[in-house]
């Protein structure tokens, strides 16, 4: 399968608070800002319909940012939506972008994870590491 089948060839238009939207794909430039904004709730992403108000509730400043930049409306703008049509928003960026979101981003943030706590858990995976306080051997008999 071609990997640009899953992003609209046309634009999905949205009327929303005054404003006629063009929602499209994000573009190369946008990555950087958007990958830094999705990182705290990626994993919750993976879903095929994402509990946008629990990733509100628990990351609501990194939603609307990421709303901001994937729409490419000012913060205030944002802001000022009303619930309704801001999960409505976040359903259709997520829409448009869900190769880039599921595809992409939870698997880049699961392996740079998993690369991060290699670095800091220098023992290797299906090892127990040894203490120094572990408890000696008894002299009980056995049978």
């Amino acid at each position: 399968m071609n990997p640009f089948t899953a992003f609209p060839s046309q634009p999905v238009v949205l009327e929303m608070a005054g404003e006629t939207l063009s929602i499209t794909p994000i573009r190369v430039g946008e990555v950087p800002a958007l990958l830094a904004t999705i990182q705290p709730f990626a994993d919750q992403l993976a879903s095929a319909e994402p509990d946008w108000l629990a990733i509100l509730s628990t990351h609501g400043t990194a939603l609307l940012r990421t709303l901001a930049l994937a729409s490419r409306q000012s913060q205030d703008w944002i802001d000022a939506l009303p619930l309704d049509a801001a999960i409505a928003l976040a359903t259709t960026l997520f829409e448009v972008n869900a190769d880039f979101f599921v595809q992409r981003v939870k698997p880049a943030v699961q392996e740079a994870s998993l690369r991060i706590h290699a670095c800091l858990d220098p023992v290797p995976p299906g090892r127990t590491p040894s203490t120094a306080s572990s408890t000696p051997d008894t002299d009980s008999p056995t049978s």
